[in-house]
Order: structure tokens, then C-alpha cells, then sequence
């Protein structure tokens, strides 16, 4: 009887933890195409907890994008654009509970999800803390295809941080809209192009404040896309921005003094350094405060 009830406590404690760790450090994803037709599986839902290497392999096999983006995978009816947009907000508790999430997203989310011939959600996806999830899931695509990617073009917004590879680039909205009105003229019979868009820039300060919201920004995409005629097969992941990790305060304790003395470097910090130092210390504290 006591090994029953400290079973029962383990499970219990297991899918506790299972759960604090998918709702504070995982982000869901969702993937989705009008125009696939070869896949058996209609509708499916992953609810493991995956790396996002593990999600760029689940997009390739069950989702079908190796056909896409691999060299020498190509189905006879195939996709001329694949989409990814990285978001910058939703959690999976966001999705999960329906709360501090932005309605208009969830809704278009939501509604291309359930519209499409194919679609697959993974509601847990780990969130990385060295590498941008656009960058883990090129560099995943690139990685498994093997002899790499076999698209006719990729292009990526200024926003997004990859690494490597001779991409174009997109500076905003509009030169994304021009870049899918030029593809549909200059691509060729079966190729597939490959587009990322990323919501926001890397992890700066003076980016956190967005002008306009993504559900908008993906909302004009499909649009764009759908009213060309092109087929599509599209992925929408999150990557909330993380907090901005400053200096050590006794690094800038020592640059302050050093600036104090001139060009020699010191070790001592001065009356007028040590005022300083507190007022970029107070600084530093607000701006890592939550806001009410």
C-alpha cells in the first residue's frame, strides 16, 4: 500500500514539474497548407515536449516540407512557398489557458489552422536560451536535407538573426510584399522558395516596443499570398523576447573609474565615480522591474 501511494505521489510530482516546465519555458508552434493533398494525415497534435530540432524534423517527415526544401524531394503537385514567421509573444500557457494572449492572433492562428487541407500543432516546443529559433530551425532544415536546401530562393526580414548562408534580406513589409509579387514572375516550374519572417529584431532594447502587431503583419501575408493564387504551406512558432542581460555592476563600477582617471586604469572609484555608479545602477534595477 505504501509503494502504491509513493507511486501515485511520483506520477504526481512528474507531471506537476511536466507542467510548470511546459508553461514557463515552452512556446507553441503551428503548421498548415490550403494547398497539400499527398498527406495521409489530416489533423494531428503533438504533445511531447520537443526541441525545436526535433520540430524542424517533425515540419520535414510528417509534415511533408522535405518535398519542399530538400533537393531531390520534389512531389508532383508542389508548394511554391514555404512560410515561417517567428512571432515574438505567445507561450504555451498563453494557448493553453487562453490568457495574456493577444485575441487577434490566437483567432488567425486559429482559423487558418482549421481552414487548411493539412495542419499540425505541437503546443510544446522548448525555448532556447543561446539561439534564436529561426536560426535553429534553418540551420535544423539545412541539417537534415542532408545535401541541403533545394529551394529556388530563400529570403529572411532584417529582423530575424541567422547565421550564415547568402540569404536576401527584407526590410519591412512592403519589400516583403514586392519580394512574393517578383517570386511569382521569376520562379521556376516545381521550384519552392522559402520565406522567414520574424516579428521584432533580436533581443535590444530599442526594439521591444512594436509599432504594429503580428497578428497584422501575418494577417497581410496570408492575404498576399492567397489572393496571388500562389500555394502555400506555411509555420508559425513563437520566441518571446528575453530580457536584456547587462554587465555586471562591478564591471561598470571599474569602466566608470577608469573613465574618471583618464586613460590609466584604477582600481579605486572616486566620490563622483561612486555617484555615478549608483545612478546607472538604479537605472539598470528599473529597467529590469516588471511593469504593473
Amino acid at each position: 500500500m505504501g509503494l502504491k501511494i509513493f507511486a501515485l505521489l511520483l506520477v504526481a510530482v512528474a507531471s506537476f514539474a511536466a507542467a510548470q516546465i511546459s508553461s514557463a519555458s515552452s512556446v507553441p508552434a503551428f503548421l498548415w497548407s490550403p494547398g497539400f493533398s499527398s498527406i495521409e494525415v489530416k489533423e494531428s497534435v503533438n504533445y511531447q515536449i520537443i526541441s525545436p530540432k526535433d520540430l524542424a524534423n517533425s515540419v520535414l517527415n510528417q509534415g511533408g516540407w522535405s518535398d519542399l526544401l530538400c533537393s531531390g524531394r520534389k512531389q508532383e503537385n508542389p508548394v511554391d512557398l514555404a512560410i515561417v514567421f517567428v512571432g515574438r509573444e505567445l507561450h504555451s500557457s498563453d494557448v493553453v489557458g487562453n490568457k495574456h494572449a493577444d485575441p487577434a492572433l490566437l483567432n488567425l492562428l486559429k482559423a487558418s489552422y482549421t481552414r487548411s487541407n493539412f495542419s499540425m500543432a505541437f503546443p510544446y516546443v522548448a525555448a532556447s536560451e543561446e539561439e534564436t529559433m529561426e536560426n535553429l530551425l534553418v540551420s535544423g532544415f539545412t541539417e537534415a536535407c542532408g545535401h541541403g536546401l533545394g529551394v529556388g530562393n530563400v529570403a529572411f526580414s532584417e529582423s530575424c538573426s541567422i547565421e550564415g548562408g547568402d540569404f536576401q534580406k527584407l526590410a519591412n513589409s512592403h519589400s516583403i510584399h514586392d519580394h512574393l509579387v517578383s517570386r511569382m514572375e521569376k520562379r521556376g516550374k516545381g521550384e519552392t522558395d522559402l520565406v522567414v519572417l520574424c516579428h521584432g529584431g533580436s533581443h535590444s532594447v530599442e526594439e521591444l516596443d512594436q509599432p504594429r502587431p503580428e497578428s497584422e503583419i501575418l494577417s497581410e501575408v496570408i492575404s498576399s499570398v492567397e489572393q496571388s493564387g500562389t500555394k502555400y504551406a506555411a509555420l508559425y512558432v513563437s520566441d518571446p523576447l528575453k530580457p536584456v542581460h547587462y554587465p555586471a555592476y562591478r564591471e561598470l563600477e571599474r569602466l566608470l573609474a577608469e573613465a574618471d582617471n583618464g586613460s590609466a586604469p584604477s582600481t579605486g572609484c572616486d566620490e563622483v565615480c561612486k555617484i555615478k555608479s549608483s545612478l546607472l545602477e538604479g537605472v539598470l534595477v528599473v529597467s529590469n522591474c516588471p511593469y504593473p
